[in-house]
């Protein structure tokens, strides 16, 4: 059992040195590789950009639309007995903008973008492809991860605020359709109470969720072996330690904000 327990803390210590070693490598590349003429290609961030963003879009909004739905159905209940109905719009805006829309976002790519990630990179890793890169002199970090994490690092805020707009309509439907509250007086409401620190809070988890997913994902499929069984090891691994790790990074800059406000 003590070794078991050893091994596991070794490997937590040893993964931990590794992602933060990728991290330096991808911005290294990011930022200085340009001066030595050796940028990133634009065409594969926009290409990362498209799979990322564009593709994860409906799924957001429904997920989305559908966590709206259910907060306004569920908070009414409780505020009709005090007779303040009218404030399930605000609460709703407020809890999608802060802590829903960038959380759930984040886990359903996630589970959809970091898995794929992972799978692709280790099928590469695997079938020898990296290794093929690098007697090419072509550097993996530089032509496979840094448009992968530029790509998250971009399309996931944008993927959240699209969530804040399909959470708040779906509170809306519930307000006007359900609850009798007049269009006008609910979107009023609505962002009367919700203040631009409401907004940045939400997209500043989500540029810290984007970075912890993109350099999991790329970490565990540049680190797969054992062929086959290795990927569907490593995209397993990818999927629970970034939900692991969003929910933590989420616990702590809840903190930060909220001592910071006191």
């Amino acid at each position: 059992m003590i070794s078991s327990i050893g091994r596991f803390i070794i490997g937590v210590f040893s993964s931990t040195g590794g992602v933060v070693i990728l991290f330096l490598r991808t911005l290294y590349w990011v930022f200085i590789g340009p001066f030595q003429k050796k940028p990133v290609k634009l065409e594969s961030v926009f290409y990362q950009m498209g799979f990322t963003g564009l593709r994860s879009v409906l799924i957001v909004f429904f997920v989305a639309i559908f966590t709206g739905i259910v907060l306004a159905m569920q908070t009414a209940y409780q505020l009709e007995k005090m007779g303040a109905v009218l404030y399930v719009a605000s609460l709703v805006a407020i809890s999608l903008c802060r802590e829903l829309s960038p959380v759930l976002t984040a886990l359903v790519v996630a589970g959809r973008v970091g898995s794929a990630i992972s799978a692709e990179l280790g099928t590469m890793k695997v079938t020898e492809q990296i290794e093929a890169l690098e007697i090419m002199a072509i550097n993996p970090v530089r032509f496979l991860v840094v448009p992968r994490f530029l790509a998250l690092f971009f399309m996931l805020p944008c993927l959240t605020i699209l969530g804040n707009l399909s959470g708040i309509l779906g509170g809306f439907l519930v307000g006007v359709g359900s609850l009798n509250i007049n269009p006008y007086l609910y979107l009023q409401t609505s962002f009367k109470y919700l203040e631009l620190k409401d907004i940045y809070t939400g997209l500043t988890k989500s540029f810290v969720f984007a970075i912890l997913i993109a350099l999991v994902a790329c970490f565990e499929g540049l680190n797969t072996t054992k062929g086959a069984e290795g990927v569907g090891r490593a995209t397993t691994r990818t999927v629970v330690i970034s939900f692991i790790l969003i929910i933590l990074a989420d616990c702590v800059l809840t903190s930060i904000f909220y001592f910071s406000n006191m």
